[in-house]
């Protein structure tokens, strides 16, 4: 830079969103699986953050890196609150991930699956001991 000449913060955080981030095969497939296994993902909107709050051991930008790329391929849907980005996986992600991290094809992500009960949804009326709840005594 020329003497005497600043740079203001806005210019800066700009630079350093612009930076390229090299992202390894083993911390990009670890993410991948995640998003596969759960369907959804959140990551909140810090890129100096230095872990993630799911993934303890890859940092938060790595994260939002990898999947600000599936969202411009339209593989997640995202939406953005209260600087918290809230990903989820679509019908294409779900194939495109299947075909990266050679899945078969009748394995979906939780969100998909439906989860059998353990225990009856309605329970008989006479089991309760015949108190309705409304007093202790």
């Amino acid at each position: 830079l020329a003497q005497g000449l600043q740079i203001c913060p806005q210019t800066q955080a700009v630079r350093l969103q612009r930076a390229m981030v090299l992202i390894s095969k083993k911390t990009r497939r670890a993410i991948l699986e995640h998003v596969f296994k759960e369907g959804v993902i959140v990551v909140k909107h810090d890129p100096r953050a230095y872990r993630h709050n799911e993934l303890e051991d890859i940092p938060n930008l790595h994260v939002m890196m990898v999947l600000r790329s599936l969202c411009s391929r339209n593989y997640v849907t995202e939406k953005f609150n209260w600087q918290w980005h809230y990903y989820f996986l679509t019908n294409e992600g779900i194939d495109y991930l299947r075909e990266v991290l050679h899945l078969p094809p009748h394995v979906f992500p939780s969100t998909l699956t439906k989860k059998s009960p353990t225990k009856p949804a309605l329970s008989p009326e006479g089991a309760g001991g015949g108190d309705k709840g409304w007093s202790k005594g």
